[in-house]
C-alpha cells in the first residue's frame, strides 16, 4: 500500500465535499485539524514520559557503578608538582636595557640610503 498522491487527495476532497456540502466542510476541516493536533501533542508526552522513564532506569543501574567512581576519585592523591627554576624564568621577560627599548615592542626597519641623504 502506497502513500497519497495528490490525485488521490483530488478524489478525497470531491467527495468530502459532495458528501458534506461546502457550508460544512471548513468546519469539518477545522475539527480535524483541533483532533490531529490534540493527538500529536498526546503523542509527544507519551514519548518524553517514556524517555524519562528510561533514563530513570538506566541512572538507577549505573548508580553502584558511578559511586565506585566518585569513591576512587576522591580517595586518590592528587599529583605532586615539581617545580623548575628554568621553567619559571623562562616565562618572565627580560629587562629592557634602555629607555628606548622598553617603549617600542619591535625593532625599527633599516633606513634605505635615500632616507639617510
Amino acid at each position: 500500500m502506497g502513500s497519497l498522491g495528490w490525485p488521490e487527495i483530488m478524489v478525497i476532497l470531491v467527495i468530502a465535499l459532495v458528501i458534506f456540502g461546502p457550508r460544512k466542510l471548513p468546519q469539518l476541516g477545522r475539527t480535524l485539524g483541533k483532533a490531529l493536533g490534540e493527538f500529536r501533542r498526546a503523542t509527544n508526552d507519551l514519548k518524553n514520559t517514556l524517555e524519562l522513564e528510561v533514563h530513570k532506569e538506566e541512572e538507577k543501574q549505573n548508580a553502584p557503578q558511578r559511586k565506585k567512581a566518585e569513591d576512587a576519585y576522591s580517595r586518590r592523591q592528587p599529583p605532586e608538582t615539581e617545580s623548575h627554576p628554568d621553567v619559571t624564568a623562562a616565562a618572565e621577560p627580560a629587562p629592557a636595557d634602555t629607555a628606548a627599548e622598553a617603549e617600542l615592542p619591535f625593532e625599527e626597519p633599516a633606513r634605505r640610503d635615500a632616507d639617510q641623504e
